[in-house]
């Protein structure tokens, strides 16, 4: 089966449907009227744009542009140990926003044995360390990684009470909400670590 064979079937069927649509255009899906959902007013889906084969290389893939996690200094970070990296650029909407990453260049596809077996104890301590902000009813763990090969995973705190921010779309309200002040986002950031240290210390003390 060549790469484009599940593309170009796509691409044929929603030009076929739309082709049949007496609105000429994809209709909105059905979670445009969840209450959940972000936007209201007149929207529109966009068209469909054709097969692009083969993929534009991603941050750090063979010859594409260079890692910019793996130039990043440690200090850029909010905790690091010798294996994984936790990453909060600027504030963001939503009381914290945190990407945790090998400190190897790695891809979920390549990851090393002993660093996968880390991955499930790391997503523990990084969720119990957003819920111990308080006021934190779930925390959303996401991998996109269509832009960057180095392997992040995003944790997203939802407020609690925000009901209406709950689910798949609480990324969009990450972007659409006022972003928290400075003061504050590198307040929540150093509670975020001191928490992870803490667990640190537990583990040797145990």
């Amino acid at each position: 089966m060549s790469d484009s064979t599940f593309a170009d079937r796509i691409v044929a069927d929603v030009r076929r449907n739309v082709a049949q649509s007496s609105a000429g255009i994809l209709p909105l899906p059905d979670m445009a009227d969840w209450d959940i959902f972000p936007f209201e007013g007149d929207m529109q889906v966009k068209p469909l744009a054709g097969v692009v084969l083969p993929e534009p290389p991603r941050r750090g893939d063979p010859g594409g542009p260079e890692c910019g996690s793996c130039k990043r200094p440690d200090s850029d970070y909010v905790w690091t140990n010798a294996n994984w990296r936790l990453l909060a650029d600027e504030p963001m909407g939503l009381p914290a926003a945190v990407l945790l990453e090998p400190r190897a260049h790695h891809d979920l596809t390549d990851l090393h044995q002993d660093l996968a077996a880390e991955m499930g104890p790391m997503f523990l301590r990084v969720e119990a360390a957003l819920l111990g902000l308080g006021g934190i009813a779930r925390v959303h763990v996401n991998r996109w990684g269509d832009g960057g090969a180095h392997l992040h995973w995003w944790f997203i705190a939802r407020p609690a009470g925000l009901t209406q921010l709950q689910g798949s779309f609480s990324s969009l309200w990450m972007d659409v909400l006022p972003p928290r002040p400075q003061a504050e986002w590198d307040d929540t950031m150093t509670r975020i670590a001191s928490a992870i240290h803490a667990q640190d210390r537990q583990k040797l003390d145990g």
